[in-house]
């Protein structure tokens, strides 16, 4: 017996039992839920975020760590990570680590990581001098007006000495022996132009704009 389309979907709607002031209420009630907050992935990635950064803490020069703002406990637990030289009780404490900087909040995140971009950028301003000397390195020994125009710049260069070591350096590299002459030339324009070794003033421009770190309020 064939029955007519609109009955079948009469029947069809019958067995459907119809949705209650409840379940249509928890319904959008859980679709409001799942629109609030981060989402699991955003979560992860900020979790990674975190436990790269107390890496770099752990991995900071002594000096450099010393101006970083941040608890005891984080403190604590990177000073505790640094000694420790076993693989497996480092990567255990670098997880103890990634924890201890979980547990902070925003603005205390965010000081330590402006303290990390001071430093980093006071270290890349030593890099930019040590990259200087290179080439000055490199253009003494390509040509020797480079010394007259080295000397010219700074009076107080001892030409001769310089001169002996490029003339040393040169000899070495012809010979393709240790690069003795090379290293000391190197130091010799260091010593002269006093790279790696940042100015009082340039120091302390850097100290200051280094935060403070965040006090709680309590809750």
């Amino acid at each position: 017996m064939h029955r007519p389309d609109n009955y079948l979907d009469a029947a069809r709607r019958a067995t459907i039992a119809p949705m209650t002031h409840i379940q249509r209420f928890n319904r959008i009630a859980h679709s409001e839920l799942s629109d609030e907050g981060p989402s699991k992935s955003q979560r992860k990635r900020e979790s990674h975020a975190l436990q790269d950064l107390g890496e770099e803490l752990v991995n900071l020069a002594k000096d450099a760590l010393a101006r970083v703002p941040m608890p005891e406990n984080l403190e604590q637990a990177v000073r505790d990570c640094r000694k420790i030289t076993a693989h497996e009780g480092r990567r255990r404490q670098l997880q103890y680590v990634g924890k201890q900087m979980r547990t902070l909040h925003e603005s205390e995140v965010q000081a330590i990581r402006q303290a990390l971009d001071v430093i980093k950028g006071v270290s890349k301003a030593e890099t930019a001098k040590l990259h200087a000397l290179e080439r000055w390195r490199e253009r003494l020994l390509a040509k020797d007006e480079a010394l007259t125009e080295l000397v010219a710049q700074h009076p107080g260069a001892d030409a001769q000495q310089l001169r002996t070591l490029i003339r040393n350096a040169r000899r070495e590299q012809a010979a393709q022996k240790p690069p003795k002459a090379f290293r000391e030339l190197f130091q010799a324009l260091k010593d002269l132009m006093g790279a790696g070794t940042p100015d009082t003033e340039t120091s302390d421009d850097a100290q200051s704009d280094l935060p403070e770190f965040p006090t709680r309020e309590e809750d």
